[in-house]
């Protein structure tokens, strides 16, 4: 291996870590859902999606879901351009097949390449312990192992004091929701950022796979918030789908939604990426939960209120 190894990551997750840990300068290619820091940008790209990004949160669930059916990757490798770019390590997951470039895609890619010999590092992020220890296992992978101490105690120093901050204030009852249509709530790591911001989590289990709901399961908890961030999306796609939930008339039922405490945040940016902007997430929540108490510079930029429009109108405000 070379005196500081070529890096390859194919999760954007995993970009921002190697970022965090200050050695942005290995990287040499992404995928091509890593976009922050803004610099890998401009890095080859070597992964794309095999279905229309473009469509609708059903359209997009229903494409997915028809290549998983049959068998098919839902992203595809570069096999060529990895070669030629000849990394010393590359960084995959293993913990969903249709939300990033699988580990399975990247041993498709090498398959035919004998002479590979990149150290090919799977994450598999569940829960917060997950992460810490994935931010430590690509330290340790890129040869700077003190790096991942300082990452890891950054961020559970920055969590406690969040946890610190929140503790003895009032605890709302929050739904997450994590996709549109088919609705979906957030599991993994979520429970934890919602504890760690003081509300009660409603739907999803500490480092369970993120469960289907219905409406009908919304306006039965009765949430006191409702925060919108769809995995993927950014605030101004998500406002976009927010018709799916306006116009039925349980959403419109719904006390949150009539008390306007509906809010919608850049889930792509933060709450669906298990990296170091977690932190960041959680403290998101927080002001969301305690409006007026907590402010951290995150409302208005990265989290809007979702003001409910009349029945059946076409426009978000």
């Amino acid at each position: 291996m070379n005196a500081q190894p070529r890096v390859v990551s194919l999760i954007a997750s995993a970009t921002e870590i190697v970022h965090a840990l200050d050695a942005g300068d290995m990287q040499v290619a992404r995928s091509h859902e890593c976009d922050w820091p803004e610099q890998v940008l401009t890095l080859p790209q070597l992964t794309r999606p095999k279905f229309k990004v473009e469509g609708s949160s059903r359209q997009i669930d229903t494409a997915v879901k028809s290549l998983v059916e049959q068998g098919l990757a839902v992203y595809e490798v570069d096999a060529s351009g990895l070669k030629s770019i000849a990394p010393d390590v590359i960084l995959t997951q293993d913990q969903c097949e249709v939300c990033a470039v699988s580990l399975a895609d990247v041993e498709r890619a090498v398959a035919t390449w004998t002479e590979c010999r990149a150290n090919v590092v799977s994450l598999r992020p569940h829960t917060l312990a997950d992460i810490y220890a994935d931010n430590q296992r690509i330290a340790d992978a890129l040869g700077i192992p003190t790096a991942g101490i300082a990452l890891n105690t950054r961020m559970q120093d920055r969590f406690k004091a969040l946890k610190s901050a929140t503790t003895g204030l009032p605890k709302p009852r929050l739904a997450f929701i994590e996709w549109i249509d088919p609705p979906m709530s957030g599991g993994h790591w979520m429970p934890e950022l919602i504890d760690v911001a003081g509300a009660i989590n409603l739907f999803g289990e500490h480092g369970a796979q993120s469960p289907w709901i219905t409406l009908a399961d919304v306006a039965a908890a009765d949430p006191d918030v409702i925060l919108v961030a769809p995995c993927g999306y950014d605030i101004a796609t998500t406002r976009a789908e927010m018709p799916v939930l306006d116009e039925n008339s349980l959403w419109q039922s719904l006390r949150a939604v009539r008390d306007g405490r509906v809010h919608v945040a850049d889930g792509n940016a933060f709450f669906n990426r298990p990296g170091p902007r977690l932190v960041e997430s959680a403290e998101i929540l927080a002001e969301i939960l305690h409006p007026g108490r907590l402010c951290y510079g995150h409302l208005g930029v990265n989290v809007v209120s979702h003001t409910h429009p009349i029945p059946h109108a076409q426009s978000v405000r």
